[in-house]
């Protein structure tokens, strides 16, 4: 008796006759008559990115009394990839409900699902394999389900050796603090909380101190998280409105190489499918350390598409050390709709949070023992430091996928956001530009933004063509564009006043546009893969800077009304390519060259100026190697040249640029499956990036930080990350139900980071362990962060400072850093209905 048959003969005897008038011992004497499940309606599922050839999955699925689909669960893997894609696609089907003597009973079946590649045609007709009868074990003949794939936007996304898709296995393997830490599972790429929870993650990646987000380009379910211009930082993206469990899938392109790569992908793309596994409610509460409270609820319809879920989260914390409590609170709604040719999906989130901040400390004060590690100065100017951050976004997608195996995407969406942070970094250092003989009340810098956004995607690709039994290609065209509409101020605050503003940096408002057009070729010649695109982007700019032209207070006779009004545009256009060829079937080798752009900071251009586009030029040589689902291996090189750089500026609270750069280095990444229930991913990042061409001395910069050949500041030459994660039933039932247990590790290492003015940050290395049994419909589980209580700096700065406001101002530079979160622990327990 073959696998299959065994499996099948265990599902027979499984079945569930609910409902039935009937007992236990009266089935024995009478066999009831029982009419199986049949398909009524089916949905044909998506072919994934980076599989191969043909395969069978096997589904165990109960077919609840209304015919839907409920509980799935995978009886014959082909891999997580073909799984979950046919998982995804009989989740969606409709059944004709089973039968026991005339009355409808929910009944659990197996469903075989075979699944092709795109270019193979499609039967008529599906049927789940028939289960028999439930009194004769004996299997009878069976009916096999095999549906043609399609790719799940209907395009290959891989681009070069570089470029990783996560699926939920592996970003749910190690513990998360919250939903955003599914980005530590991205090769190379680092996040840390460096200005509390009301403020954007700090990232970085290949090379790339991408701050807020300046170097990366991120998507969440469709809706873009760049903010374009934003004072706090060019590219600001907050991704805490994410809530656990809901990221069902992550892809992550390193390097620019997909035409459909837009602005500040520069370091790469990282793109956020959102979807819920398990249906049902979910209730789950948490506390930890520091009297943490988190709340998370989740609705997940049964019978609906993974896709289609409802999520909120509220979070509330004293913070670790002084001035760092905050709230957090979320809520992100899903629903996937429609059949046929056209299927449809509406997004939506909001996000709000409010924190106290402790700011930066200065490490000699901290040694001498002015200050603790985890303090925040006694100022006022330091105690009144604070975030706050609303936003909300709302997206309609239809997805095109014709029977001929053309496919198109449009979409609209919107966004708002609203943004205030006060912070000092320098103590007491800066003088007024509008009081006269003014300086020494703090330097508490206020910045406020806020965007209003609008924008709009569609694209389509052709029917794959083959006119020889060893060529085929697709061609694709699209458009995109957005409008944003940006009020931004900065001023500086005496916090002893009642926050009195002492003087007025930035008061201006951009309105900005952007359109851009795509295109995309792709050929296959048996073995040998190749994509060639373009992309140029036309970006408007409108500035009224209501301080432009101002008149310094030293400078009482000029007569003019302040003000700077001006527009500028420019084109940013560069080619996209990619080959891969497979030289067996579990090894590829793989190529890419791409160029990119990032906007610029709209209060930088002047009157009439072709908009100066930082360029990205970016190379990408490397293999994969992949041997079943047990181990799979990458290993990539990559050169990038960037035409003009950023880094942090302290005494102005934001980016400034810094010239020219390139990066040389390499990546590997190992994900292994030994067994079905143990999964492992490990990545190192090296690279070498150097400061080709920094701005000269000036007269209000003699000294300048950086100087030509010198390594990036900020930038990390090495970063490494581990993850382990381990589920498994535990094969006995308590008070008749399964017990599960899980377990995870998460390993964290950021080598020692170059700093302005020759000195260099220290190592971080953090542990995060995390442990959670399931019993029936309740989860217990406890999580420790940072297990060895490591104490490291969140983020390290080197610049000149005075928090003594009776002492004159140094221009010596002193290392500064915001502290790391020491050892801590959230224990949860939630409850599914």
């Amino acid at each position: 008796m073959g696998r299959i048959t065994r499996q099948a003969c265990r599902a027979l005897m499984w079945a569930l006759i609910s409902g039935a008038a009937t007992t236990a011992s009266a089935q024995e004497q009478s066999p009831a008559r029982v009419s199986l499940p049949t398909v009524k309606q089916r949905v044909e599922p998506a072919y994934p990115v980076g599989a191969h050839g043909h395969a069978d999955v096997v589904l165990e699925i109960v077919v609840e009394k209304d015919g839907s689909v409920g509980d799935v669960r995978v009886s014959e893997s082909a891999g997580t990839e073909l799984d979950q894609a046919a998982e995804s696609a009989v989740r969606q089907w409709k059944f004709v409900p089973a039968k026991r003597d005339g009355k409808v009973v929910p009944s659990k079946i197996l469903v075989r699902v075979h699944m092709v590649p795109p270019t193979v045609e499609t039967p008529d007709a599906a049927q789940p394999a028939d289960p028999g009868r439930v009194q004769d074990p004996s299997p009878a003949p069976r009916r096999e389900v095999e549906v043609r794939g399609q790719r799940g936007k209907g395009r290959t996304t891989s681009r070069g050796a570089s470029h990783y898709r996560l699926d939920r296995d592996t970003l749910e393997a190690a513990p998360a603090e919250e939903g955003a830490d599914v980005l530590k599972r991205a090769p190379g790429l680092f996040i840390g909380r460096a200005e509390g929870p009301a403020v954007a993650h700090r990232y970085m990646l290949r090379g790339f101190d991408a701050e807020h987000g300046q170097d990366l380009e991120f998507t969440v379910g469709g809706l873009p998280i760049n903010l374009p211009s934003h004072i706090h930082g060019q590219g600001y993206a907050d991704l805490s409105f994410l809530v656990p469990g809901t990221v069902r899938r992550m892809s992550v392109a390193e390097g620019v190489y997909d035409p459909q790569q837009g602005d500040f992908a520069v370091a790469g793309s990282l793109d956020l499918d959102l979807g819920v596994k398990r249906r049902g409610w979910l209730l789950s509460s948490g506390y930890g350390s520091f009297d943490t409270f988190q709340q998370r609820l989740v609705l997940a319809p049964r019978g609906e598409d993974e896709e289609t879920f409802a999520a909120g989260q509220l979070s509330t914390t004293d913070g670790f050390g002084k001035n760092r409590e905050g709230t957090t609170a979320s809520v992100i709604v899903q629903n996937r709709f429609g059949s046929g040719a056209w299927t449809y999906r509406a997004i939506g989130f909001v996000h709000g949070a409010r924190a106290s901040l402790a700011g930066v400390l200065r490490e000699d004060d901290v040694t001498a023992g002015r200050v603790g590690f985890y303090d925040a100065y006694p100022d006022a100017t330091a105690q009144n430091q604070s975030a706050q951050s609303t936003r909300g976004m709302a997206g309609l997608f239809a997805d095109f996928r014709a029977a001929t195996g053309a496919t198109g995407h449009v979409g609209v969406w919107l966004g708002r956001d609203a943004f205030r942070v006060q912070e000092n970094f320098t103590g007491y250092v800066q003088r007024s530009s509008q009081l006269e003989k003014v300086a020494g009340r703090g330097d508490l810098i206020e910045q406020q933004n806020d965007t209003s956004s609008l924008g709009l995607i569609g694209w389509y690709r052709t029917r794959p063509a083959r006119p020889t039994k060893w060529l085929k290609g697709t061609f694709e065209l699209g458009v995109e564009g957005r409008v944003d509409q940006v009020e931004q101020a900065q001023n500086l605050l005496d916090a002893a006043v009642r926050n009195q503003t002492w003087d007025r940096r930035i008061d201006a408002q951009i309105t900005a546009g952007d359109v851009g057009l795509f295109g995309d070729a792709e050929l296959a010649i048996q073995r040998l893969r190749v994509r060639a695109g373009a992309r140029a982007d036309a970006v408007f700019f409108d500035v009224d800077d209501r301080l432009g032209n101002f008149a310094p207070v030293s400078r009482p006779d000029d007569s003019f009304i302040e003000g700077f009004r001006r527009s500028a545009a420019g084109v940013a256009a560069g080619p996209r390519a990619s080959a891969s060829y497979l030289v067996f079937d579990w090894m590829s080798l793989r190529a890419a060259y791409g160029e990119g752009y990032r906007s610029p900071q709209a209060r930088t251009l002047s009157d009439g100026e072709t908009a100066p586009f930082t360029k990205v030029r970016s190379a990408d040589l490397g293999t994969k190697l992949r041997w079943d689902e047990r181990l799979e291996l990458t290993l990539a090189g990559y050169y990038t040249h960037l035409s003009d750089d950023v880094a942090f500026e302290p005494r102005a609270g934001r980016l400034e640029r810094i010239g020219a750069s390139r990066r040389l280095g390499g990546t590997a990444y190992l994900l292994t499956r030994p067994v079905p229930w143990l999964i492992g991913s490990y990545s190192v990042t090296v690279v070498d990036a150097e400061l080709l061409e920094p701005p000269p001395p000036s007269a209000d910069d003699p000294s300048p930080p950086f100087t030509a050949g010198q390594r990036l500041p900020y930038v990390p030459p090495v970063v490494a990350r581990v993850d382990y994660g381990v589920k498994r039933s535990l094969n006995h039932k308590v008070a008749g139900q399964r017990v599960t247990g899980r377990a995870g590790l998460g390993l964290t290492y950021l080598s020692s980071r170059p700093l302005p003015f020759g000195k260099f940050a220290r190592p971080v290395a953090l542990a995060d362990v995390g442990a959670g049994v399931q019993w029936g419909a309740f989860d217990l589980s406890m999580d420790v962060f940072n297990v060895f209580d490591a104490q490291y700096a969140a983020v390290e700065f080197n610049f000149p400072s005075n928090w003594s406001p009776n002492r004159p101002a140094s221009r010596v530079p002193q290392r500064h850093t915001a502290a790391g979160a020491p050892l801590s622990w959230m224990v949860r327990l939630g409850a599914r209905l």
